[in-house]
C-alpha cells in the first residue's frame, strides 16, 4: 500500500534526508522517499502494517522536525 503526505514547513534538505532514511528503516516499509523540493513524503509498505508504519513515520517527523505539519496529500 502507498501513502503520500505533504510536510508543510520542511525547510531543510538534510532533515528531509534524515526523515527518509529513518522511515526506510521501519519494519514493513518496502520504499520511502521524501522530496525536499515538493515537500512530499511517499511511503510504501505492507498492507497489514501500514497504520503502524504511518504512526511511526509521524513520530519520526515530529522528533526530527517538530515544527513540520503533516497532511495527507
Amino acid at each position: 500500500m502507498k501513502k503520500t503526505f505533504r510536510l508543510e514547513g520542511l525547510d531543510c534538505a538534510n532533515c528531509a534526508a534524515k526523515i527518509e532514511n529513518a522511515v526506510k528503516g521501519l519494519d514493513g516499509v518496502t520504499a520511502a522517499s521524501v522530496n525536499f523540493m515538493t515537500t512530499k513524503m511517499v511511503i510504501e509498505g505492507d498492507d497489514e502494517k501500514i497504520d503502524e508504519i504511518v504512526k511511526s513515520a509521524h513520530d519520526i517527523v515530529k522528533k526530527l522536525e517538530p515544527d513540520v505539519v503533516i497532511k495527507k496529500a
